[in-house]
């Protein structure tokens, strides 16, 4: 494998009424990931990439981190840090994002 952790996080669009993580800032949380592995120069390691629909729509916005499999919910801008910090680095599940399905 190529890179030791991969981060999708979900960038789908639906319409209105139904939520989407796309409409809930998906975007903005891919960019957020890219800048945060870029400052910790870990370029070569991690791979963050957006993503359709990870069937996770009622706990937008949503990302997956492979290899473990670990979903995270309710994902804002402010989290990220700690995401990469906690999960990517020190490979520690950030519980209070955690979804469990």
């Amino acid at each position: 494998m190529k890179f030791e952790k991969h981060i999708f996080v979900c960038t789908n669009q639906k319409e209105a009424p139904k939520k989407s993580c796309g409409a809930e800032h998906g975007a903005a949380l891919l960019d957020a990931f890219k800048q945060e592995i870029t400052q910790r120069g870990l370029q070569k390691q991690v791979r963050a990439q957006r993503a359709g629909c990870l069937d996770a729509c009622a706990f937008g916005p949503a990302l997956v981190i492979y290899p473990e499999g670990t979903y995270y919910g309710n994902v804002q801008v402010d989290d990220i840090a700690e995401i990469v910090e906690k999960h990517v680095v020190n490979n520690e599940v950030v519980e209070r994002l955690k979804l469990d399905f």
